[in-house]
C-alpha cells in the first residue's frame, strides 16, 4: 500500500499526461521532494521494470541493472546498450531508472538513441537535473507549499506534518496553541516532504518546541542522529556505510549484537523514518540520508562495516572450496557477500581472507548458474593484486570458466593463463596446472574442438595422476569419446570417474558421467535405460541443489520421456552453455507440437548466439532443428544451406553420429528435389552409424529414405567422413543457374531474405516479425552480410539489392 501524495495532484495530472504524450518522461526535483513516490503511483496498473540508481555511477552499471530488472542479458558480442533496446522493443513495459545522475553517467543520449532505434519503449527518469535530449519531457516537482506567517495553518505540508506526529505516537496537536511552533518548523523544512517526516518524528519524541529547526535535509538527519541513543546512533551510521540492501544476519554481523537485538535496533531505526524495509525482509536508506549518515561516520564505523561483513562472509561461505549447493543462505544477501570480498581483497592485511572467500563460495554461484555474479566477484578479487599462489591459481581458472560463459567459450583463455602462473608459485604446481589444463578441455569440447578437448584432458591426468583433477578430466574424456561415437571408451572413462567411493565434493562428476551414459544408450537406441538413467540423475541432482547438472539431464529426459513433469526455468537467467541446450529442446518441443514456424525461429535464434558464444556443439544440434523444420515449412534451399553447413561443422569437430544425422537430413531434401543422389546420402549416415551400433531417433528418423547397397567410397574414410565427402556432398545440390553472378550470391536464403526486407526499409523487429526470429538473429544476419559484402550500412545493402534485380 502506497502513502498518499498529498498536495500532488496537479503534478500527478501532469506526469499522467506527459506519460501518455512522451516516450521519455524526466521527473525532476530537489532531493526528498517526492518524486520517487509519485512515479509508483503513476506506475501503478502499468507494467514496470523499476531500476534503483541511486548508487549507480557508471552507464554500464546503470544498463547492466535495467537488463536485470527486464530478466534479461547480454549475448557475447552484444552491446549493453543494443541488448536492452532488444530486451524493451515491443514489450509493454515501463522502465523507470530511479535516481538516475544524469550528468554523471551520460545516459542521456543512451536513452534518446534507444529511443531513436525502437518503436515502443517508455522511459521514466527521477533525477535532480535533466538531460536535454529531443525525446525527454519534463515534469518538475516542487516542494509541498507551507503555509505563510499570515495564512490559515492548513494544506498537504500540515496535514503531512500532523500525519507523521501521530503515527511515531506522538500527543496531539492543538493548532490553535501551537501554531508558531508548527509554522516554525514547517517553514524550516522549506516543503520538502522527507524534511517534513524527519521533523514530525523529531517531535513526536521530545515535544514541538524541543524539535530543532533544520533547513536542510543533512541537518535533519544530524537532529534525528543526535535524538538517537547510542547503539541506534551507531546502526544508523554503519548502515549508512552499506550501498545495498542487507539481511537480519548481515546486519548482526555489522553491528557486532545478535540476531535479536540488531531486530530491534532496525526497527528502532524504521520507526523514526530512517530506514525502509523492502518485500524480502532486507534493510535499505533512502539515498539522502544514506549520505548523510555516511558522512557521520567515523573511521572506527568503517573498520567495524569491514570486519563484520567479512566475518559475516567466512562464517557463511562453504568450509570446502568444492562444496556449495544453489539453495546456500549467503545468495539471498549476495550484493553483501560481493561487497565483503571486494573489500577486503583491496586491503592488502585482508587480501588472503578475500580471495579464499571468494573461492569458497564459486561452487554455489556454479551450481546455481550465477556465471555472471561470479565473474563479478572473481574479477574483483584478481585485479585488487596477486593473492596466495594456490589460491590465486584457482580465483583465475574459475573467472575463466564464468568469463567463459558470458562472454564466449574462450574469452576466459586469458584467465586460464594467468592461473598458470600463478601455479609456477604454489607448493604442488602440477596440481594446479592440471587443474587448468582440465579446464582447457571443457573449453575446448564446448566449441566442439573434440581433439584439442581430448589432449588437454589427457595432459591434466598425465600431469597429476592421483590428484584431485583426474576424476573430472576423465568424466570431460568421456564426454569427447560419446561426441566422437567412441561408446566403448567412453564407457569405460566413466567407469574409471566413478570409483565405489564418492567424496561430498565430487558428486557432481558422478551426476555428469552418468548422464553421459544415457546419451550412451539413446544413441545406441536403448531408449528405456536411457529414460531411467536421465530420471536417476535428475532426481538425485534436485536432493543435492546441483541445479547445473539436473538441467542438463532433464533437458536430454525431454526429449525421450513424454511424461516427465518438467520443472520450470527462467531462460534468460541461465548461463549460455546451459541456455541453448534448454533453449534447442523448447525448439524441438514446438516442433512435435505442429508449430513449426515457432520451431524454426528459435532455431535459428540459439545459432546465432551458438556461433557469437563459439559453442560449436550446441550450434551443429540447433542447425540439424533448424534444417528439419526448414524442411516441414518447404523451405528446401534454405535447408540445404543450413545442413551442408553443419556438415562442415561435424566434419571439423569430428561428430560422425551428428554427421549422420545431417546426411538423413540432406537424403530428405534430395528425395523431394528428385534427385538420385537421395539413397547415397542415406547409405552415408548407415556406414557412419553401423560401426558404433548406433541408431536414428529423434527427428533424424522422420526421412525415411531407403539406403543404397553401399555408400560412395570417395565419401567414407574407414567409419569415417572422407577429407572429401563435405566438398562432394556439397556439389549434389549445386546446379548452375540461369544469368550473370551476382555479388548477393554470397548470401545464404536466411541472408537474402533479410537483405530483401531491408530493401524494403523494414526495421530489425520487422523483419523478425516477418520471420518468425528475434531481432537479435536478424542482427546476426546483418553482420554476416556486412562481412561478405563488405559494406556497413543499411543503406548501401538496400542499394545493393536494388541493383541486382
Amino acid at each position: 500500500m502506497l502513502s498518499p501524495c498529498l498536495g500532488r495532484e496537479d503534478v500527478r495530472r501532469a506526469l499522467d499526461r506527459s506519460l501518455e504524450e512522451s516516450r521519455w518522461v524526466t521527473v525532476v526535483g530537489p532531493p526528498g521532494s517526492g518524486k520517487t513516490l509519485l512515479v509508483r503511483h503513476a506506475a501503478q496498473g502499468r507494467g514496470v521494470a523499476w531500476v534503483d540508481a541511486r548508487a549507480l555511477h557508471g552507464l554500464d552499471e546503470v544498463l547492466l541493472a535495467a537488463l536485470g530488472s527486464l530478466g534479461a542479458e547480454t549475448a557475447p558480442g552484444d552491446t549493453l546498450a543494443g541488448a536492452l533496446g532488444r530486451a524493451l522493443d515491443g514489450r509493454d513495459c515501463l522502465l523507470v531508472l530511479d535516481g538516475l545522475d544524469l550528468d554523471g553517467t551520460g545516459a542521456g543520449p543512451v536513452i534518446e538513441a534507444m529511443l531513436e532505434g525502437t518503436t515502443d519503449v517508455r522511459v521514466v527518469v527521477t533525477a535532480r537535473t535533466t538531460a536535454g535530449e529531443r525525446h525527454e519531457s519534463v515534469v518538475r516537482v516542487a516542494p509541498l507549499p507551507v503555509p505563510h506567517q499570515r495564512a490559515p495553518l492548513e494544506g498537504p505540508a500540515v496535514e503531512l506534518f500532523l500525519r507523521g506526529i501521530r503515527a511515531a505516537g506522538g500527543p496531539l496537536v492543538d493548532l490553535a496553541s501551537q501554531a508558531h511552533e508548527v509554522r516554525r518548523l514547517l517553514s524550516a523544512t522549506g516543503g520538502l516532504p522527507l524534511l517534513i517526516e524527519q521533523v514530525a518524528v523529531q517531535s513526536a519524541l521530545v515535544g514541538l518546541s524541543n524539535a530543532m529547526s533544520t533547513v536542510s535535509l543533512d541537518q535533519a538527519v544530524d537532529s534525528a542522529h543526535g535524538l538517537l541513543d547510542p547503539s541506534s546512533a551507531t546502526a544508523l551510521r554503519r548502515i549508512g556505510l552499506l550501498d545495498f540492501p542487507v539481511g537480519l544476519g548481515v546486519l548482526a554481523h555489522v553491528l557486532d549484537r545478535s540476531t535479536a537485538e540488531a531486530a530491534e535496533l532496525a526497527g528502532n531505526l524504521v520507526r523514526r523514518s530512517l530506514l525502509e524495509v523492502d518485500q524480502r525482509g532486507h534493510f535499505d536508506m533512502l539515498s539522502p540520508i544514506r549520505g548523510r549518515a555516511r558522512a557521520l561516520a567515523g573511521p572506527d564505523d568503517v573498520a567495524a562495516v569491514g570486519s563484520g561483513l567479512l566475518a559475516w562472509a567466512q562464517s557463511h561461505a562453504p568450509d570446502h572450496d568444492n562444496y556449495g549447493a544453489a539453495d546456500a543462505e549467503w545468495l539471498r544477501d549476495l550484493p553483501a557477500m560481493r561487497h565483503a570480498v571486494l573489500t577486503a581483497c583491496a586491503d592488502p592485511a585482508t587480501r588472503a581472507d578475500g580471495y579464499s572467500v571468494a573461492n569458497r563460495i564459486f561452487s554455489s554461484l556454479y551450481t546455481s548458474m550465477r556465471a555472471r555474479e561470479a565473474l563479478e566477484v572473481l574479477e574483483g578479487a584478481l585485479s585488487s593484486g596477486g593473492g596466495p599462489s594456490e589460491i590465486g591459481a584457482q580465483v583465475a581458472r574459475r573467472a575463466g570458466i564464468a568469463a567463459s560463459e558470458v562472454r564466449g567459450t574462450y574469452e576466459g583463455l586469458w584467465l586460464l593463463d594467468r592461473a598458470d602462473e600463478h601455479a609456477s608459485a604454489a607448493p604442488r604446481p602440477e596440481e594446479q596446472l592440471a587443474k587448468t589444463a582440465s579446464i582447457r578441455a571443457e573449453m575446448h569440447l564446448d566449441a566442439g574442438d573434440t581433439a584439442r578437448a581430448e589432449a588437454e584432458a589427457k595432459r591434466a591426468i598425465s600431469l597429476d595422476p592421483e590428484g584431485s583433477i583426474s576424476r573430472q578430466a576423465t568424466r570431460t574424456l568421456a564426454d569427447v569419446y560419446a561426441s566422437q561415437g567412441r561408446f566403448a571408451e567412453a564407457a569405460q572413462a566413466v567407469s574409471d570417474a566413478m570409483p565405489a567411493r564418492i567424496s561430498r565434493d565430487e558428486r557432481w562428476i558422478d551426476l555428469s558421467a552418468r548422464t553421459v551414459l544415457a546419451r550412451i544408450a539413446l544413441e545406441q537406441g536403448r531408449i528405456a535405460e536411457a529414460v531411467a538413467g536421465a530420471r536417476a540423475v535428475v532426481l538425485e541432482a534436485r536432493e543435492l541443489a546441483e541445479d547445473r547438472v539436473g538441467l542438463l539431464a532433464e533437458t536430454l529426459l525431454r526429449g525421450i520421456d513424454p511424461t516427465w513433469q518438467v520443472r520450470d526455468v527462467v531462460r534468460d537467467t541461465l548461463p549460455w552453455a546451459v541456455r541453448l541446450p534448454v533453449l534447442a529442446q523448447d525448439g524441438r518441443d514446438l516442433l512435435v507440437a505442429g508449430e513449426t514456424q515457432q520451431a524454426a525461429g528459435l532455431a535459428a535464434d540459439v545459432v546465432a548466439l551458438a556461433d557469437s558464444a563459439r559453442l560449436g556443439r550446441d550450434g551443429v544440434e540447433a542447425r540439424l532443428l533448424l534444417g528439419r523444420a526448414l524442411v516441414g515449412l518447404g523451405d528446401l534451399d534454405q535447408a540445404t544451406t543450413t545442413y551442408l553447413t553443419a556438415l562442415e561443422s561435424c566434419h571439423t569437430m569430428r561428430l560422425p553420429l551428428r554427421a549422420a544425422d545431417v546426411l538423413d537430413g540432406l537424403a530428405g531434401v534430395a528425395r523431394a528435389r528428385d534427385l538420385p543422389e537421395a539413397r547415397l546420402l542415406a547409405a552415408a549416415a548407415f556406414a557412419l552409424r553401423t560401426p558404433r551400433l548406433a541408431v536414428r531417433w529423434g527427428y533424424s528418423a522422420d526421412y525415411d529414405v531407403v539406403p543404397a547397397h553401399r555408400a560412395p567410397a570417395e565419401w567414407i574414410d574407414g567409419a569415417e567422413l572422407s577429407d572429401d565427402a563435405v566438398a562432394l556432398v556439397t556439389a549434389v545440390f549445386t546446379r548452375p543457374g540461369p544469368g550473370a553472378p551476382s555479388v548477393l550470391d554470397a548470401l545464404t536464403a536466411a541472408e537474402r531474405q533479410v537483405a530483401d526486407r531491408v530493401a524494403h526499409g523494414l526495421t530489425s523487429r520487422q523483419i523478425a516479425e516477418e520471420l518468425f526470429v528475434s531481432p537479435r538473429t536478424v542482427d546476426a544476419h546483418l553482420t554476416h552480410i556486412y562481412r561478405k559484402l563488405d559494406i556497413n550500412t543499411r543503406a548501401r545493402l538496400a542499394a545493393l539489392v536494388v541493383d541486382s534485380r
